[in-house]
């Protein structure tokens, strides 16, 4: 680590169509945290989403971490279909009100100067058959089963149903706007509904939401329209996550990718975090993991996409999330060109305070994590909910730490208590 890293890191960054700027490079990217309320009967399914005081906590300490743009999510736009149980949720049916519920969290975020974007999903055909006996999607492709989580076969959405997701993106995003966001993420990677839209192998409609990337991106640019419509504010930043690639056969490809990154940026969006893979790729691969040896020494795992995107924009800012740990990998990202910012999730479940501490010097990087990869996902949730309890943090750098989180997981017998390995259960 040197000290011209940690300037470069350090740097603002102020995004052309919103003129909004960031007090640094270092972007947290979305991560679900499964502690909103939830419930299976139907007499209550009015409240599921709703904010929970852990809820409130969790984004308490993350918005005093130093973060330069700090990304909520996801926040589901149906209650019918949420990436998992637990997630924010603003559903323009639900009664209560959801800026008054989600106000507090969001500023909490504030409290550090990050600028706070909040991600929008559907999940569509990812939406578990516990939660949706039949879930909707561009077709009717089934997605196969990740781990323990199973999906029905989905239906295809009519055109009524595919304009009312439009609307219900609109709907969250004036929410989140009048709560004090700074801007929304469209949800567009990982597999979710609107990634399905984009993939030819999950999207075979006929009609004008299919065939070209025109087709098959067209949800996306009415939702953008959409939002502008509804939020009449042009400081008001309209983000996307989206893939390189889906690494499936047949999926949204890196050439795909390319040209959507220049449709978005015609749109006036401002901010494109890059990411790739589905559920379908993850459970095929084992989680996120290295492709590449060149990637292993470049510690991101989608840096040389990256590479052959970055030359393309003009106006709007790339972000890179996914393997960064170290404060000189984040700063050769930024020194290449490769990013304009680097984009952390795993390591501030870990280490909330993490970005304030590379900011001032005090460390090189990220902790060790020793949880197989398969199970890092999962056991970030577990930080997660030890965030909002205000427990302890589980050290994952501490292997027995690390095998007790693992036995949590898995449900099996637990050695050794999650955060504390010399106090034997």
């Amino acid at each position: 680590m040197s000290s011209e890293d940690v300037a470069l890191i350090a740097e603002p960054v102020t995004f052309a169509n919103s003129g909004l700027t960031a007090p640094n490079r270092i972007l947290k990217s979305a991560m679900t945290e499964l502690v909103c309320e939830w419930s299976t009967d139907e007499a209550l399914a009015d409240d599921r989403g709703k904010p929970t005081p852990e809820f409130l906590k969790i984004y308490e300490d993350w918005g005093q971490g130093g973060i330069g743009v700090l990304v909520f999510g996801n926040f589901a736009c149906d209650r019918l279909y949420p990436e998992s149980p637990g997630n924010p949720i603003i559903d323009k049916t639900a009664k209560w009100d959801h800026v008054k519920e989600f106000t507090p969290a969001i500023q909490a975020a504030k409290a550090d100067g990050a600028l706070v974007i909040c991600q929008i999903s559907h999940a569509g055909r990812q939406t578990m058959n516990t939660v949706a006996e039949v879930p909707i999607s561009s077709s009717n492709v089934k997605c196969p089963p990740l781990g323990p989580k199973e999906f029905n076969t989905p239906r295809p959405m009519t055109v009524d149903e595919i304009k009312d997701c439009v609307d219900r993106f609109a709907f969250a995003s004036k929410v989140l706007h009048d709560c004090g966001a700074h801007g929304i993420q469209l949800h567009a990677a990982h597999g979710y509904l609107l990634s399905q839209f984009l993939s030819p192998d999950c999207n075979l409609r006929t009609d004008d939401y299919g065939g070209s990337l025109e087709g098959r991106s067209r949800i996306v640019f009415e939702m953008i329209s959409a939002i502008r419509e509804r939020v009449n504010d042009p400081k008001f930043m309209i983000s996307i996550k989206i893939n390189s690639a889906d690494f499936t056969t047949g999926g949204f490809s890196e050439e795909d990718s390319r040209a959507f990154t220049k449709m978005l940026e015609a749109a006036g969006v401002d901010l494109i975090e890059l990411s790739g893979g589905t559920y379908e790729s993850l459970a095929k691969n084992g989680g996120f993991v290295h492709l590449k040896e060149s990637t292993i020494k470049r510690e991101a795992f989608f840096i040389e996409f990256a590479d052959r995107i970055r030359p393309h924009l003009s106006t709007a800012k790339l972000c890179v999330t996914g393997g960064f740990r170290s404060v000189s990998g984040m700063a050769k990202a930024l020194r290449d060109k490769s990013a304009d910012l680097v984009g952390l999730a795993r390591p501030l479940t870990a280490e909330p305070f993490l970005c304030k501490d590379i900011i001032a010097s005090k460390t090189a990087g990220a902790k060790e994590n020793k949880i197989p990869v398969p199970l890092q996902t999962a056991s970030s949730n577990v930080q997660i909910v030890q965030m909002g309890k205000g427990e302890p943090l589980s050290d994952l750098s501490n292997q027995e730490v690390a095998e007790a989180t693992v036995a949590h997981i898995m449900g099996l017998p637990v050695k050794y208590v999650l955060s504390a390995p010399e106090e034997k259960a």
